[in-house]
């Protein structure tokens, strides 16, 4: 059996927006199988807040309505496409946090992390970029009718909470980058107008 594995990357620099295929060509002595897509089309925010004992992090309770009805999780959205144009990963973060809970950052970093899944339905698999948002530890939360119920909690609550590694993995990247001095990772901040 030979394995060829071939990786073609198409990226438009007017949307920043990137899309990933991996065609892998298992051979043996009769056919060939698997092409699967990578994409990158939904982002995770993760909203924080200055607390007495460190930092807090905002987790939203999905509606019954929604696809994994009364799972905590953070801000989660779909990058916005159009013909012309489409939403840049960053702006799709501020929409949905401003739609989903009603909050306007104070700043937003990239943090470095990549969180995905894989569709089975569509065959891809989905890259997520993170981002981390400060807020004003006064700010009132208004939830869409996509969640039902909010709470701010600690970092060991948030990860008792979250449904998947990735997901606790960046809390804990988060919380050590903010409270850490030494901390060894890099969070890229992007100005918010």
């Amino acid at each position: 059996m030979v394995v060829c594995l071939n990786l073609l990357v198409s990226c438009s620099h007017a949307s920043m927006q990137s899309c990933f295929h991996i065609k892998m060509l298992f051979y043996n002595s009769i056919n060939y199988i698997k092409i699967m897509k990578i994409i990158s089309a939904m982002i995770e925010a993760h909203i924080f807040r200055e607390a007495e004992r460190g930092i807090e992090f905002l987790l939203l309770k999905r509606a019954d309505d929604q696809i994994y009805p009364g799972l905590w999780q953070m801000v989660t959205g779909k990058i916005k496409k159009s013909a012309s144009a489409g939403e840049i990963a960053y702006q799709t973060a501020l929409r949905e946090i401003k739609e989903e809970t009603g909050l306007v950052p104070s700043q937003l970093w990239v943090a470095p992390k990549i969180n995905s899944f894989y569709d089975p339905k569509d065959e891809y698999i989905c890259l997520l970029p993170v981002f981390a948002a400060r807020v004003k530890s006064d700010t009132k939360v208004i939830l869409s009718g996509e969640h039902t119920e909010y709470k701010w909690v600690g970092k060991d609550d948030a990860k008792k909470l979250l449904a998947w590694p990735g997901q606790r993995e960046a809390v804990d990247i988060i919380e050590d980058y903010f409270l850490n001095e030494k901390s060894y990772f890099h969070f890229v901040e992007i100005e918010v107008e």
